[in-house]
Order: C-alpha cells, then structure tokens, then sequence
C-alpha cells in the first residue's frame, strides 16, 4: 500500500504551472527516483510532499497525513528532508546540527538513546571525524554529508533527497546512494532527485520522469529509460543501452551535435 501520494497536484506562480496535474505513489521498501531537465519540477515535487509549498489544487498522502493542514511536529515525525541547498548561516558544531534531527522525538527518546542514534548517523556519512567542527569551516561535499547524517538521525519512515550527491566527490555519492537503498531495505520511502541517470537508473526500483510540470513517464528503469524518451526530454541525442546487468544512459557527443563554433575545434587544449 503506497504511504505517499499526489493526485492530480497543480502548483502556479504569477501564472506559470511549476507542477500541471502530477499524480505518483510510492510503496514501503522503494527508492522513487525524479529525474528530469533543469525547471521540470522536481524539487517543487518534493517541496509539495514535504509540506514546504501547497498546492493549488489536488490530494497529498504524506504517511498518512495532509501536509496543509497536519502540525509541523507530526510531519517531522514522518518525513525528513534534504535540500539542495545545505549551506547553514550559524556556526553551529556538525554535532548539534545533526542532533536537530532528534528534536522531533525529544519527549519519547532518552538522552542515552539520541547520542547512540547521534553517533551511528554521523559514521554513516563518514564524518564522525568533524563532529566538533564547526558546519561553516566544512566543504560543500562534507555539508551534504552533514546533511544527509541530519536526516538519518530523524529516523522517519519517509525520506525526501534533493539532489543529494550533487557537491560530493565519487566514493561519497555511491555511499550515499547505498544509504539510500540500505534505507529502503530496512522499509522507508525514499524520494530522490537525481540529475545522473546512470546512478539514477543503478540504485532506483522506480523513476517519475518530469518535463515542464508534467509527469512524461512513470515505471521500471526499464519502462522509462527509453532513447526516445530521454532524448526528447533533455533536448538532446541520448543512447540507451539496456543489455548489461544495469541500463547504461550516454550523450551523443558526435561532432554533429556540438555547437557549431565548437564543430572541428579540439575543445581541450594539450598539457
């Protein structure tokens, strides 16, 4: 049974639809990938789900509950969330900030147990090291990691990522990815954005692709990830290969799709 829903969600600003009647479902146990260009929607998508933005029109299911009229603590309860932007203001200690993630459990959780959730957040991520640094001395990847260690730390059966690898560095984003997965083993929702199609198409067991507000394709890897799909979608001559263990997704970098003041020029000069 889907634990998160959107039926025929509107969302408009000054006119433009940013979301034009998208409907989804997602099930205990799934990675849910969005995947789609820059302005299709995607982070307005969760920003709905989270309770962040209303929609003009339509029905949201957050675990069991309507973000426009549930209390701000019993969605915290269900949902945690990580934006794309992970910049703090504050200069808080990593520790404090992923201690946040707890405050919704303040009244049931004992202090002994919030360190012990605390710690194994923070080694998930592999930043236990800066637990006592402060969040503004760090890199845009170790925010992410911070992050992403807030959000483990809330412990809700619904997890919402908004392009959560996009500051980190390889070996990180495939751990984070694996978090995602090891999550969803363990019965969460998770709901990710993600511009890599590759890793998109390697750790989701479902992808809502978006285009201008609207849902273009919904399924399997297998049932979106189309040359005639993704090309169209993108703008761009993409070829899929789905005859390895995953579904391969590359760009046409032919000569003849390369700007023309490129065309015949070596883009890349010599050492």
């Amino acid at each position: 049974m889907a634990i998160v829903s959107l039926d025929n969600v509107t969302v408009s600003i000054e006119g433009k639809k940013l979301l034009d009647a998208v409907s989804l479902k997602a099930y205990p146990g799934e990675v849910l990938g969005l995947i789609g260009p820059n302005g299709a929607g995607k982070s307005t998508l969760l920003s709905v789900l989270s309770g962040d933005r209303l929609p003009d029109s339509g029905e949201v299911n957050v675990g069991g509950l309507d973000p426009a009229t549930a209390a701000a603590s019993d969605m915290a309860r269900v949902r945690a969330v990580m934006l794309q932007d992970v910049s703090v203001a504050f200069s808080f200690l990593v520790w404090d900030v992923v201690e946040m993630g707890r405050r919704p459990w303040q009244k049931v959780s004992t202090p002994e147990e919030d360190h012990e959730i605390i710690e194994a957040a923070l080694a998930a991520t592999s930043v236990s090291h800066l637990a006592k640094r402060e969040i503004t001395t760090l890199s845009g990847g170790e925010r992410a990691r911070v992050a992403l260690s807030r959000v483990l730390a809330q412990q809700t059966p619904i997890v919402l990522l908004d392009e959560p690898t996009a500051a980190m560095d390889i070996s990180h984003q495939e751990q984070t990815l694996g978090t995602a997965r090891a999550l969803a083993a363990a019965g969460a929702v998770v709901i990710v954005v993600l511009h890599d199609l590759n890793a998109a198409a390697a750790y989701c067991d479902s992808i809502v692709c978006l285009s201008d507000g609207r849902v273009i394709a919904s399924g399997s890897v297998d049932q979106v990830y189309s040359t005639e799909t993704l090309s169209r979608v993108y703008g761009w001559p993409i070829r899929v290969d789905h005859s390895g263990k995953y579904v391969r997704v590359e760009p046409d970098r032919s000569e003849a799709n390369l700007p023309s003041v490129l065309q015949g020029k070596n883009t890349v000069s010599p050492a």
